[in-house]
C-alpha cells in the first residue's frame, strides 16, 4: 500500500449528491469523483458554483486534477466533468458499460448525434482495471444493478460506491431504471461486502434516514454487513429482490431524470446547438396506456 488518499467531500443539498476530491499526499495528483453541474430546472439555467468550489479547493491545496471520474450516468444531477476537463485538462472516465446505457437511451431521446460507443468519454474502465492517481493504487469494480454501467472506485482502503448502496440506516439504491436489475444489485453489494470489514465506503447520496438529523456519507464494510436495513448479512437474494421490487414500484422518477440522462450519456455535454445557436434538452411526451398523444 503506497499510502492513504486525502479525501474531501462536497455535499450538494439540492440533489443530495456527494462529490469527492481525492488526492495523493506525496505527489499532489488528484481526481474528482461525481462532480455536480448546478442546473435550475424551472429556468433552464446552469451554474458552476459546485465545481468551482472543488477546483478552488484543489488549487489552494496545490493539487493537479488528472481525472474526473463518474461512477455511472447519473439520473439526479448533471455532470460537471466537462467543465473540470476544460479547466484542468483532466480526463473523463466511466465504466465501459456506459455503451449499454447509451444504446438504451439514444432512441428515447432521438439522440442521432450520439455514437453509442462511449467515445464521448476519454476512458472506459473495465472490471478489475487498475490505474494510478499519483502513487495511489486504484481498482475499478463493476457494480451493476442500479444501472448496467455502475462502477465503484477502490482507492487504497477507500471505496467510492456511487449509487450501489446508501448509509446503513437508509439501505440501497433503486434498480428500476432501464437496464437496472435487482438481482445484479444484490450481487454487486455482496461483492463489495466481501472486502475487509475495515474498508471505508463513501456514498454518492444521502437523504437522512428517519430519526437521523445530520447528513452522512462515510461508513465501513463491517457496518454495512451488520446494519444495512436492506441487505445486511443473512438477507437472501430473493428476499432482497422482492423488497427492492416492491419499494421501487412506489418511487417517483427523479426530478432531474430527463435532463440528467441525456447530458450524462454524452459525458456531461449538452446536445448540439440548433440552427439558432441554442442548445435544447429533449422532453419525450407519451400518453399513459399507449394512446396516440394527438387523439
Amino acid at each position: 500500500m503506497s499510502g492513504q488518499p486525502i479525501i474531501r467531500a462536497f455535499f450538494d443539498e439540492p440533489t443530495n449528491t456527494v462529490s469527492y476530491l481525492i488526492a495523493d499526499p506525496s505527489t499532489r495528483k488528484a481526481a474528482i469523483i461525481d462532480p455536480v453541474f448546478d442546473y435550475d430546472h424551472n429556468s433552464g439555467t446552469v451554474d458552476t458554483r459546485s465545481v468551482e468550489a472543488m477546483l478552488k479547493a484543489a488549487e489552494e491545496a496545490g493539487y493537479t486534477v488528472e481525472w474526473a471520474l463518474e461512477t455511472h450516468a447519473h439520473a439526479d444531477h448533471l455532470s460537471g466533468a466537462p467543465y473540470i476537463k476544460a479547466r484542468t485538462g483532466a480526463k473523463i472516465g466511466i465504466g465501459e458499460h456506459i455503451k449499454d446505457v447509451q444504446k438504451i437511451f439514444r432512441p428515447i431521446f432521438n439522440a442521432t448525434d450520439l455514437n453509442p460507443d462511449g467515445s464521448d468519454f476519454d476512458h472506459l474502465f473495465a472490471d478489475g482495471e487498475r490505474f494510478k492517481i499519483g502513487d495511489l493504487d486504484v481498482e475499478v469494480i463493476h457494480t451493476p444493478g442500479h444501472t448496467p454501467a455502475d462502477v465503484s472506485y477502490k482507492v487504497e482502503d477507500a471505496v467510492f460506491v456511487g449509487d450501489t448502496m446508501f448509509m446503513p440506516d437508509y439501505g440501497t439504491a433503486r434498480a428500476d431504471f432501464p437496464g437496472g436489475d435487482a438481482h445484479q444489485l444484490y450481487r454487486s453489494i455482496r461483492r463489495l461486502m466481501e472486502l475487509p470489514p475495515q474498508t471505508r465506503l463513501f456514498m454518492c447520496h444521502d437523504y437522512k434516514a428517519p430519526g437521523r438529523e445530520e447528513y452522512a456519507w462515510e461508513t465501513t464494510v463491517g457496518e454495512q454487513r451488520e446494519k444495512n436495513v436492506h441487505v445486511r448479512e443473512g438477507v437472501a437474494e430473493e428476499e432482497f429482490v422482492a423488497m427492492r421490487t416492491a419499494r421501487d414500484a412506489k418511487l417517483a422518477a427523479p426530478r432531474l431524470l430527463l435532463p440528467s440522462i441525456q447530458t450524462n450519456i454524452r459525458a456531461g455535454k449538452f446536445p448540439p446547438a440548433e440552427a439558432n445557436g441554442v442548445r435544447y434538452l429533449m422532453i419525450p411526451v407519451r400518453m399513459k396506456g399507449g394512446a396516440d398523444i394527438g387523439s
